[in-house]
Parts: structure tokens; C-alpha cells; sequence
């Protein structure tokens, strides 16, 4: 029997890529997608296109959420909304929740009534994911830059880091501003929320939590770039360390030997590796006592709606890989 799921929030950038890969989806039935500011048209009058795809409706009405008909609801709203959300609706006890927000992503954040979050980064929490009832996906720039580390951190062998990171433009979401307009990424770049990013709390928590006992947390100077392209995230992250860059190599390949999406690269990386795919490309280099860490991403499928759909094949004990087996552009 095919897994019954719904969207909240389907008009967005998120939305619609999670729209593609439900419908797409072997073990899936999709058909409940909610929007309050579309309801009543079809998924392809905003999502164009999904025409001849789907003739599946936006709807403002919660009842398949309310009644249990649903065994998975992803939650795709702004940061902060999602907390609101479960505050002022009902939804069914047994329905499993996914939210890709950052409302529930810290451990001390991470509950709400009955339900408590899960953080949902499949390549340090696996198990804990296999057994969970709600999942708290992780960021965008916070998973390139954790998949990026999280070797260093395991090994001991982190402690003041330097990270830049640009991304494209649907990172930003895509309610019209001034920096996510055309006119103005276009041949253009700018450092944004330096040293302050949101997704810092998340980052530091999962460093620690497999770091070695009684480690001390890692400093991370952080600072984002909006870049002038619509998809992926490039970070370059750099560590004194004086492991020779064979030893690291084998590191980084032993701690990602069993995974499937994330893997580690001998030769220069490049970003369309990685577009339109759930992987997660890692390269070292290293010149004399500084190592640098690249790690790549789509910031809407690993970085976002990949990785939710990851985590649900998870929960739902399906093959990890159902949906997800997605080929880079190339040109």
C-alpha cells in the first residue's frame, strides 16, 4: 500500500520541487496540497511546469490533515510558521510530520504537545531517524557546511573554522525582493547575514554532538554569499590541521564509506556535479598546515526537498534511494 501524503505551503520554491518528487514517486500517493493564497487552482497555473503532470488542486481545506486520512505531512512554510501552524491546527496523531523550516531543528526547541522532532541529517542520524515520528529536516547551508565537517569534528580535529558559502537565488525564497530580483543578481554578488547566519545554532549542535567526549565547541566564522545563478550551493571551508592530506582522505572516505548520497571526490569539484541531484560532493585540498574542505549541494534537494523525501524513505522503512535517483544537469 503506497505511503498517503500532503504539503502544506505548495506555491513556493520548496513546494514545488517536493510536488515533483511526490508525484514522481514510486511508493507515494499524493494528493493533498494546501495553499490559502491559491486554493482552488490547479498545481500547474503555479507551478507551469507540472502542466499535463498532475491535475491535482490547491486546497485551503484541512480536513484530510485533521482526519487521519493522511500518513505523512510536510510542512514547507516560512521559518516560524511552522510552530504556528501545529499550534493552531489539528492534526491527526498518527500523521508523521516533516518540516522543512528551522522551527524544531535545535534540541531545545524540538517538541511541541506530544511531538517531538527529530533533526533529520541521515549521515549522523540514521537510527535515530528509523524510529522517529516527526522529523525536523535540516537547512540548506547547514547541511553542505555539516557534511563538510563532520569528519574533522568526529576525529577531534576541529576548533576555530572559516567557512564562505554563495548560493543561488532560490534559496531566498520566491515572495519579490530587491536582492532575489533578475536585475539585480545578475552579474552581481553580495555577502549577507556575516557571522550570523541562521543556520549557525544547528551546525554547531551536530559538530558537538560527534565530536569527542568533553570536546569543546567549534568556532565558526560564517559568511554567506547571494550568488547570480538560481541553484546550488558552493562552500569552502578552512582548518588549521597537521594530518597529511592522505590521512584526511582516508578519513573523509571511511566516515561516508556506507553512504549513498554523500561521497568524496580526488579530483576539483564543480556545482552542476550536483544540480538537480540529492548528493553531496566533498573535495579536500591542502597546502602545508591549511586544509581546505569544499562540499556542493542543490540547495533544494539535498538542501531541502531531497532530503525531506530521503528522510520519509527512512521513516517508512522504504529504500532509502526511492525517488531520489536523480541525474545532474551536465550543460
Amino acid at each position: 500500500m503506497k505511503i498517503k501524503a500532503g504539503i502544506i505551503g505548495g506555491a513556493g520554491y520548496t513546494g514545488g520541487e517536493l510536488i515533483r518528487l511526490l508525484l514522481n514517486h514510486p511508493d507515494v500517493d499524493f494528493s493533498f496540497i494546501h495553499s490559502r493564497s491559491n486554493a482552488g487552482k490547479p498545481l500547474y497555473s503555479v507551478h507551469q511546469d507540472l502542466l499535463g503532470d498532475t491535475d491535482l488542486i490547491f486546497t485551503n481545506d484541512l480536513t484530510p490533515v485533521q482526519n487521519g486520512n493522511l500518513d505523512v505531512l510536510f510542512l514547507c512554510l516560512g521559518h516560524g510558521e511552522s510552530r504556528k501552524f501545529l499550534s493552531e491546527n489539528t492534526v491527526a496523531e498518527h500523521t508523521k510530520i516533516i518540516d522543512l523550516a528551522n522551527d524544531f531543528r535545535l534540541t531545545a526547541q524540538s517538541t511541541i504537545g506530544k511531538r517531538n522532532f527529530v533533526y533529520g541529517l541521515p549521515e549522523i542520524n540514521r537510527e535515530a531517524i528509523q524510529s522517529a515520528h516527526d522529523i525536523a529536516n535540516p537547512g540548506c547551508f547547514a547541511t553542505a557546511i555539516q557534511l563538510g565537517l563532520l569528519p574533522l569534528a568526529k576525529a577531534g580535529l576541529l576548533e576555530e573554522v572559516y567557512t564562505t558559502g554563495i548560493t543561488g537565488s532560490t534559496g531566498a525564497g520566491q515572495s519579490l525582493s530587491s536582492t532575489a530580483h533578475f536585475s539585480w543578481r545578475a552579474n552581481n554578488i553580495q555577502a549577507y547575514k556575516t557571522l550570523t547566519h541562521q543556520h549557525l545554532g544547528e551546525i554547531a549542535q551536530s559538530l558537538m554532538q560527534v565530536s569527542p567526549p568533553n570536546g569543546r565547541e567549534q568556532q565558526l566564522n560564517f559568511v554567506p554569499w547571494r550568488g547570480d545563478f538560481t541553484r546550488g550551493i558552493f562552500i569552502s571551508s578552512t582548518v588549521h590541521c597537521e594530518r597529511s592530506y592522505e590521512e584526511l582522505i582516508r578519513l573523509y572516505k571511511d566516515f561516508y564509506k556506507d553512504q549513498l548520497f554523500t561521497m568524496v571526490s580526488d579530483v576539483p569539484i564543480f556545482l552542476k556535479q550536483v544540480v538537480n541531484t540529492n548528493k553531496c560532493v566533498v573535495q579536500l585540498e591542502k597546502v602545508g598546515t591549511k586544509l581546505v574542505v569544499h562540499s556542493i549541494t542543490d540547495n533544494l534537494l539535498k538542501g531541502a526537498c531531497g532530503q525531506a523525501v530521503q528522510n520519509m524513505n527512512l521513516v517508512f522503512g522504504l529504500n532509502e534511494a526511492a525517488g531520489l535517483k536523480l541525474k545532474a544537469t551536465g550543460f
